[in-house]
């Protein structure tokens, strides 16, 4: 009976293959759907024997009550864009210049670019693990109750010999045909449209019940691989994308194609451009890599993508409209800018009623008044924007920057030699408020992690939160008390905010959110003052004795801490336990790990962020993957693979206590 049944799961999976993977159904969806229910009636009975890659298990989950964070252990870059053949020619020109070739010999691989959501999907030895979405790049949301559902994704790969690890990097996309059935069924019960397939996706990742996602009929394209540890070797992209066909996922085929040489774009993009509309799924450019990998490696990536890839964009969709007035948004840093409200108008495949005009240079340059018929470009997931005056309005109004900021009253103001205006209300003004606060709890700054956007958004909406300093006034009952809140959720925001107050001096002026003082300037200027008191005491000729630090950003710094009303509430902070140490005077001294790499993971009692500053101020390098090279990982509770990883490699590994002991010692590295 186990064998049968074992046999039923067989055949099960290798008729979704057919019919979701390779689109060639061998039997009828009444044949399908008979079998399907026999399997559910012998887990009925037999409970014990359903595992977690049984067909049955892509709608089993129940619903999530939170999105879980999820570390990228290789971060997830996105895409350099060109929006011209030329644009797409230089790129390559410049890659074959760093490469010391003949840009005519570079081999280039073409994918369509589909209009979806980046979804990184992990196996343990063939078995799906879990998924996550890009995220910021470095930390993603957990969706796998969602992704599991997807019927193109293999639950178990489909090899004998699995890799030990294999991270499959692709797009979910929802078909036109299913973007339309489901619209469809949205009118016929008052329910919600979606402008898109792309939104449409999006959306459904985004539920917390699984089942709704099984019924949106989603699909899965990989395009590469992230982390991987098995015995194949790859030479070329294109092998990779083989791989994983044999492993059981799509292909992008008949679209991708290895173009051989850079002369094939022109032709390669004007037959992409002719079949776009007959394809199953939207797209919204072309997707062309350098196929060798050892050219890629040598290449490398720059901040937040890759040198060896880029997407060329299809040309923007154009419409014309009428401009019928312009706000002024107050952004995080102050800077007001102009935004256009339009009578709506459809375009690119969405409903524009509000395009972005930047800044006062840009309303002077396209000679926009009020009134003006003007023509609205969009291109794919680009903000939608006025690219010119297409007739002059009869009656026109000039536009106007306000002299006083129109949330909270301060003088705005523009710095010689910039384009922006911004208000100088600082931390008190109310429209800078909820952004600087969100920018101060981010991953990146003080590192809140329970404190997250939405939960701001409410608290600051319901005046318990308006400046930074109220995050540590917050009760318990200020959070329990809200929708989808309760008295768990409080404590832990609680204990995150808690866990946050012993930090690093750079960490807390990178987090106050002054105007272009970023990680590194932050981490410049506590390197030189060392301390607080120093820093607000420091002189504009001072500031410009900082590396890179220039005249606007020191200005802005004196100006910062001038305003009574910004001082008050950094001392607030301050009072409510918020502390530092001072950064070491002899640097020296205080590099005891220098030329040292290594590895966090797993769940820590301080901060991630915190423990990695710590660990670079001490002159370590922090890596995101274990090897042979790697001197220590610091391992938190629930660590896994890369743990795993060092104790197979013989590398040293230190517990959270331990490494306090370190950081209390740091003039000695006897540790180690």
């Amino acid at each position: 009976m186990k064998h049968a049944y074992t046999q039923l799961i067989a055949t099960l999976r290798h008729w979704d293959y057919e019919y979701y993977v390779l689109d060639n159904p061998s039997v009828s969806d009444s044949h399908y759907d008979a079998a399907f229910r026999e399997l559910l009636a012998i887990e009925a009975a037999h409970p014990d024997w359903v595992t977690p890659d049984s067909p049955s298990q892509r709608v089993g989950a129940e619903p999530i009550s939170e999105f879980n964070k999820i570390e990228h252990r290789v971060k997830m870059l996105s895409l350099a864009n060109a929006f011209s053949l030329e644009e797409t020619y230089q790129f390559f020109e410049k890659a074959a210049k760093d490469l010391d070739i003949a840009t005519d010999t570079l081999p280039i691989f073409s994918e369509p670019k589909l209009d979806g959501l980046a979804i990184s999907i992990h196996y343990d030895n063939g078995l799906f693990s879990y998924a996550a979405t890009r995220g910021d790049g470095q930390t993603g949301e957990d969706v796998s109750h969602n992704i599991k559902t997807i019927k193109s994704v293999p639950l178990q790969l489909a090899t004998d010999n699995p890799p030990a690890t294999l991270e499959v990097r692709g797009e979910v996309f929802m078909p036109k045909a299913a973007f339309a059935k489901l619209n469809s069924m949205a009118v016929e019960t008052n329910g919600k449209t979606f402008v898109n397939p792309r939104n449409a996706a999006a959306g459904t990742i985004r539920q917390m019940d699984p089942k709704i996602a099984a019924g949106r009929d989603l699909r899965f394209i990989p395009y590469g691989i992230g982390d991987y540890q098995g015995d194949a070797e790859f030479m070329a992209h294109s092998q990779i994308l083989d791989y994983l066909a044999r492993l059981g996922f799509r292909k992008n085929a008949p679209c991708d194609s290895f173009l051989g040489s850079f002369a094939e774009f022109t032709r390669n993009y004007a037959l992409m451009e002719q079949v776009r509309e007959r394809l199953p799924m939207e797209i919204d450019g072309i997707v062309y890599k350098i196929d060798t990998l050892a050219l890629q490696n040598t290449l490398g990536f720059i901040a937040r993508s890759p040198k060896w890839a880029v997407a060329r964009k299809f040309p923007a969709q154009l419409a014309l409209t009428q401009l019928l007035e312009v706000d002024f948004q107050v952004g995080r840093t102050g800077v007001l800018t102009p935004v256009a409200r339009l009578e709506p108008v459809f375009v690119g495949g969405v409903t524009v009623s509000n395009a972005t005009l930047h800044n006062m240079d840009e309303i002077e340059r396209l000679g926009l008044c009020i009134g003006d018929s003007v023509e609205i470009q969009r291109a794919g997931d680009v903000i939608p924007k006025i690219s010119k005056v297409a007739n002059i309005g009869a009656q026109r109004t000039a536009i106007i920057m306000p002299s006083v900021c129109p949330v909270c009253g301060a003088a705005v103001e523009r710095t010689v030699g910039q384009a922006a205006y911004r208000c100088t209300g600082g931390l008190s003004c109310a429209a800078q408020g909820a952004e600087r606060i969100r920018h101060y709890a981010s991953r990146k700054c003080m590192n809140i992690i329970n404190l997250g956007t939405k939960l701001i958004e409410v608290l600051y909406s319901k005046g318990i939160l308006h400046t930074i300093a109220d995050i540590y006034t917050l009760k318990a009952s200020d959070i329990a008390d809200l929708d989808g809140q309760g008295e768990k959720s409080a404590q832990n925001v609680l204990d995150s905010i808690k866990a946050t107050k012993n930090t690093q001096l750079g960490t807390f002026i990178a987090a106050l959110g002054i105007h272009e003082i970023g990680e590194e300037s932050a981490k410049a200027i506590a390197k030189q003052f060392k301390n607080y008191p120093a820093l607000i005491s420091a002189t504009y000729e001072d500031l410009l004795q900082v590396p890179d630090i220039g005249p606007v950003m020191a200005k802005n710094i004196v100006d910062f801490f001038a305003d009574a009303k910004n001082q008050a509430i950094v001392q607030a902070i301050i009072d409510a336990g918020v502390n530092w140490p001072d950064v070491a005077a002899d640097p020296a001294q205080a590099q005891p790990l220098a030329g040292q790499t290594w590895v966090i993971t797993g769940t820590l009692s301080m901060p991630r962020d915190q423990a990695k500053a710590a660990l670079e101020g001490l002159g370590a390098k922090v890596s995101g993957s274990v090897s042979k090279k790697t001197t220590a990982v610091l391992a938190g509770a629930e660590a896994g693979s890369k743990l795993a990883k060092a104790q197979e490699l013989g590398v040293k590994v230190v517990a959270e206590e331990e490494f306090k002991k370190l950081l209390a010692n740091y003039t000695s590295a006897e540790l180690l």
